[in-house]
């Protein structure tokens, strides 16, 4: 038993009214004793409740993505790309009720030269959904056995990489057994939102569910002094932007007091009117999926217009968002997702 992570615990399992929050430097090492095995099982299940039933404050959470740093990969930096590189914020437990879009937008935007990092592990608790990393092997793309060097390497020749959690932060990924023992997100959950495993520039785009979650990132990003970033209130906490409602987006602006701003995006007032498509099973999304990127209409289509128009707007390779839409159009309609799928595919076989 460690007695120093034991008085961590008893810091923020004290109950209700007598219990404090951590500092940046408590936080990053409560983190960083659990990832490396220092503290015991019971020990960290009993954080990870007590933290959940506390609430995790921005301090705290910059002070895990401390830890994350320290401990975890980081990718070298690309070479000779014009744009930052895009890190897409997604929740690992995957996607149990609406048809996942991001592929198609990580298509999209390294069509366009703009480079994209994606990230993930197994099937996880506590939605057990739809993961990354099957989604890309029904297009024939395995991204679970990639070197460090690999994913690199496919960065700067296709503009894609992936880190997949169980090859590439083993530490991280020993984490999920906890998850599965006390069948609840732990505040980490939110931490693999925001991890930026790169040492270039980037711009985070990340999904959120709750206001609440959504201002503790911004704290956290804030005292890490991330200068891009875009939060999107997507489709089950992911960064895909719904049909059939008006988005809220919160993005970075240094010409606001608060250094953010928030957006509203309504796809009515572009003539994108539709429903989001429920994922009523894999076989029929990825029927769907393989329709949209080879060009033909399919049901994902009007979604990926939308969430492709907005990346490569915010992204900052389009003017404005109703050009943006109109050149996700044009790169659906002509093939263009399917030729850029293709070359990812030639990277990752070789």
């Amino acid at each position: 038993m460690s007695n120093e992570f034991r008085e961590l615990l008893k810091k923020i399992g004290s109950g209700a009214h007598t219990h404090k929050d951590l500092t940046r430097q408590e936080a990053a090492l409560g983190l960083e004793m659990m990832l490396t095995g220092i503290a015991t099982p019971a020990q960290i299940g009993g954080f990870l409740i007590a933290h959940r039933i506390k609430r995790p404050t921005g301090v705290e959470l910059a002070g895990m993505l401390d830890s994350y740093t320290n401990l975890g990969v980081k990718l070298s930096t690309i070479d000779n790309s014009q744009y930052p590189l895009t890190i897409l914020g997604i929740p690992y437990d995957g996607r149990t009720r609406s048809a996942p879009i991001s592929p198609v937008t990580a298509l999209i935007l390294t069509a366009m030269n703009i480079p994209v990092l994606m990230h993930g592990g197994a099937k996880m608790p506590t939605k057990y959904g739809l993961t990354l990393a099957q989604i890309w092997a029904s297009l024939g793309i395995d991204v679970t056995q990639l070197s460090l060097t690999q994913v690199e390497k496919s960065l700067n020749e296709t503009n894609f990489g992936f880190l997949y959690l169980p090859q590439h932060f083993p530490l991280a990924h020993n984490f999920v057994q906890y998850r599965e023992e006390i069948g609840k997100r732990p505040p980490i959950a939110t931490l693999e939102l925001i991890w930026q495993p790169y040492q270039g520039k980037n711009h985070l785009m990340a999904g959120y569910v709750h206001p609440p979650t959504e201002k503790m990132i911004r704290e956290a990003l804030k005292l890490r002094q991330i200068e891009k970033f875009t939060l999107i209130k997507g489709l089950e906490g992911s960064g895909d932007l719904k049909l059939n409602q008006t988005n809220i987006i919160v993005i970075n602006n240094d010409n606001c007091e608060e250094g953010f701003q928030y957006l509203k995006v309504n796809p009515l007032h572009y003539d994108l009117k539709g429903n989001d498509v429920l994922l009523s099973s894999h076989e029929e999304y990825f029927s769907q999926l393989e329709k949209t990127i080879r060009g033909e209409k399919s049901a994902l289509t009007l979604s990926s217009i939308l969430n492709g128009g907005f990346y490569l707007w915010r992204c900052g390779a389009i003017n404005s968002l109703a050009n943006g839409f109109k050149m996700a159009q044009e790169l659906i309609i002509t093939g263009k997702l399917q030729i850029q799928l293709e070359k990812i595919k030639t990277c990752f076989e070789h």
